[in-house]
């Protein structure tokens, strides 16, 4: 007789979020079609990046706005997510995974999501798609009111266990390299 094993609830691995970012490095018409077309894609209204400090080199200074970002959660996020992994091809490199639970990778040009049409108007905008997973009970450690500590084997998702979620629930493949 077959003893089932039952699994803890608590550890089961979930998708907390999705951040989409596009990077520009300078304020301006750029930016705003940026914004547009982040906004167009997500269906979320975006935020602007701003710079930490001054590079003279390349005309970026300290408080200007360089950027946008997308936070997407629940089911926008996943619904996003399969757009933009079936852009990749289901495939991420195993170097994209971090020890703590995140995975980053970019995208070279958003007509590649499917469903994406090319607008002279906006021009052709590369982006970066970082995931993050955590457990349930994790907000424990971070809420403002009454915050307690979490044990180390709760709070992060280990790289392999991030490679296993993203395997079983999205199809995706690990490229080596």
């Amino acid at each position: 007789m077959a003893v089932a094993q039952t699994v803890n609830p608590m550890r089961k691995i979930r998708l907390e979020k999705v951040t989409v970012n596009i990077g520009v490095g300078e304020a301006g018409e750029r930016l705003q079609k940026a914004y547009q077309l982040l906004q167009e894609l997500t269906g979320v209204k975006p935020v602007y990046t701003i710079a930490k400090r001054t590079i003279r080199e390349f005309g970026v200074r300290k408080g200007a706005p360089i950027g946008v970002k997308v936070t997407l959660r629940g089911k926008k996020a996943e619904e996003f997510l399969n757009k933009v992994l079936a852009a990749v091809g289901h495939r991420i490199k195993a170097s994209s995974f971090d020890d703590y639970g995140n995975i980053s990778f970019g995208i070279a040009e958003h007509v590649l999501i499917p469903g994406t049409r090319y607008d002279p108007e906006i021009g052709i905008f590369g982006m970066d798609v970082a995931i993050t997973l955590v457990r349930p009970g994790f907000r424990v450690a971070r809420r403002r009111r009454k915050k307690a500590h979490i044990p180390k084997r709760h709070r992060t998702v280990s790289k392999e266990e991030a490679m296993e979620f993203l395997k079983q629930n999205f199809n995706v493949t690990i490229v080596e390299g």
